[in-house]
């Protein structure tokens, strides 16, 4: 179990948070890692954080793509061309602007999205079930928090009886 610190050291050491964090990053980098292992040959970690993107944004322009990610719009181009060559990703020029390039998933794109994803809801729900119910609690608010702070917005809710984004994707 993890050492137990004490409340006035959590709220005023930024060091012991930083290190958690850290800690838990790791972790999710290991769930993430694992979850794409049945699709490595096709796709990237940084790949598929594009078509998540493309996922949640439905068609997008290149430059927005970029921004979103964080990388020039050269690289998105290079990692866009890789997706659309392994089916996963398409691209059009825009009907009302004819100098923007508009990307979209195909529905192979869809379905890795799905695939991928419910993979790594299946393995950290085993992680979070193992947590007592208040330690849930806890921490739901400190990532909620957390996710703000950092500008992430929150992943979609499912539909309880189809397990699925009320869109028709995977969670």
């Amino acid at each position: 179990m993890a050492r137990e610190i004490a409340p006035s050291e959590r709220m005023n050491d930024v060091d012991a948070v930083t290190q958690a964090v850290l800690t838990a990053s790791r972790l999710l980098v290991a769930v993430s890692a694992r979850s794409l292992a049945h699709v490595e040959d096709r796709v990237t970690l940084p790949q598929f954080r594009m078509l998540v993107v493309l996922s949640t944004r439905g068609t997008t322009k290149l430059v927005t793509l970029a921004e979103l990610l964080h990388v020039a719009p050269s690289t998105a181009m290079r990692m866009l061309d890789r997706l659309i060559t392994a089916g996963l990703a398409d691209r059009k020029t825009n009907p009302n602007n004819r100098r923007e390039t508009l990307l979209r998933l195909t529905d192979e794109g869809h379905r890795t999205v799905e695939n991928v994803t419910a993979r790594r809801r299946e393995e950290i729900t085993a992680i979070v079930q193992r947590l007592a119910p208040h330690q849930r609690t806890a921490l739901i608010n400190a990532l909620t928090d957390f996710n703000e702070a950092g500008g992430e917005p929150p992943a979609p809710l499912l539909d309880e009886t189809t397990g699925l984004h009320p869109l028709g994707w995977g969670g």
